[in-house]
């Protein structure tokens, strides 16, 4: 019996090779492979700019503080997202608060959005961003957010850290048809990978100028934004307080091997979660739910033990050498965010969600011999119970 996590990179000859290129190179950061990565993916997106960070965390940062969030600020977001996505917030020293996600996509509810702007219009404190998470990789939908952005005036980032690969409304996720900024996340579990890494995607020039300071220390040599006339060729200035938040040439050089692969590895996924679909759609599990107005990157298949204890499942799929996983903990349940107030019974739908959710194995080296061992021991569990009530 093999042991099976629910995630892992996909590592070919080819990117070691590309990797070991840039060692043997003069560059190991700040060099050429950096700058064809990002073009390599704004390409693919049909974005015109995008900026390459250390990780998706850092890259958050720097959306939220191009959009110049900061100190008497608020953002909301789902709930159900890793706490990345509102600890870079508070890095920024505004607010956060939450919006109740939709029942059958899991992503952040364009009902309970609106429904949540009306109140606070009334109350006179409106969000200055609103940050969707793509959870699982599945779009949320950016039409209807981007409606509620233009009459109540809030700016939109993607959290699209799980979403590289996937479309909505028959473009790349990361366009930016309907949002600000997007992000990406090319940590190991993610569709492709740069062992850790991000990128910031923008279609507006001055965000990206941003983007571009604040992951240098907010130093710049472009001599259109310098406010001195030059000592020399040496000098540069710093404009503002950044971040040293840059990617190297060897983690480019990973992600730019991996991008040619974005195509096989999100076809993979998506012929494992049919597989799944099939052998899983008798038991008393919800299955994922596929948009028909986007095509997810299926970065996770979540299913749902409705009614049943999510502790024995998950204990049992263990016991039988497999690894699933739970994303996530509601962020409102962390120690941390506790004193900030908020409450859980005003998250009816995110609070479902988490008593339930099991991230399965799902990764494009999964082989189907060790898929068949995950739905046999998922089968195994529920016959089992049948056994037990009979």
């Amino acid at each position: 019996m093999s042991h099976i996590p629910y995630g892992r990179q996909s590592i070919s000859e080819d990117d070691i090779a590309a990797v070991v290129a840039v060692l043997r190179s003069d560059w190991l950061t700040q060099g050429p492979t950096v700058e064809r990565f990002e073009q390599a993916v704004a390409t693919r997106c049909g974005v015109p700019h995008a900026s390459a960070i250390c990780n998706a965390t850092a890259a958050l940062h720097v959306a939220y503080r191009a959009l110049d969030l900061g100190p008497g600020d608020l953002l909301w977001t789902s709930p159900i997202t890793f706490v990345a996505t509102t600890n870079a917030a508070l890095y920024c020293g505004a607010e956060v608060d939450f919006v109740d996600i939709d029942p059958g996509s899991y992503n952040l509810s364009p009902k309970a959005l609106a429904a949540k702007l009306e109140r606070a219009a009334a109350g006179g404190r409106l969000p200055k961003l609103v940050v969707p998470v793509h959870l699982a990789g599945q779009s949320c939908d950016m039409r209807a957010i981007a409606a509620l952005a233009q009459r109540y005036g809030f700016r939109v980032v993607e959290d699209a850290s799980h979403a590289i690969g996937g479309t909505y409304e028959g473009e790349p996720v990361g366009s930016c048809r309907y949002s600000d900024i997007a992000v990406f996340s090319f940590h190991p579990v993610k569709l492709i990978t740069t062992g850790e890494g991000g990128m910031v995607l923008t279609r507006s020039p001055e965000l990206h100028r941003r983007a571009q300071l604040l992951r240098t220390h907010g130093i710049t040599r472009d001599p259109s934004q310098l406010k001195h006339k030059p000592d020399g060729p040496w000098y540069y200035e710093q404009l503002e307080l950044g971040y040293n938040y840059r990617m190297t040439d060897i983690q480019a050089a990973l992600g730019h091997s991996q991008l040619q692969r974005l195509d096989g590895f999100a076809s993979r996924r998506h012929e494992l979660a049919d597989r799944y679909d099939r052998a899983l759609r008798d038991l008393p599990l919800k299955l994922p739910v596929r948009s028909p107005a986007s095509r997810s990157a299926l970065h996770l298949y979540v299913v749902h033990c409705a009614g049943r204890s999510r502790g024995d499942f998950f204990d049992s799929l263990r016991a039988a050498g497999i690894a699933p996983n739970v994303h996530y903990i509601p962020v409102y349940r962390q120690p941390y965010y506790r004193p900030m107030g908020l409450r859980a019974e005003d998250f009816p739908e995110a609070e479902n969600y988490y008593a339930g959710a099991v991230s399965l194995p799902l990764f494009p080296a999964l082989t189907d011999a060790q898929q068949d061992q995950v739905i046999g021991a998922i089968r195994g569990y529920f016959s089992a119970g049948k056994r037990k009530a009979v």
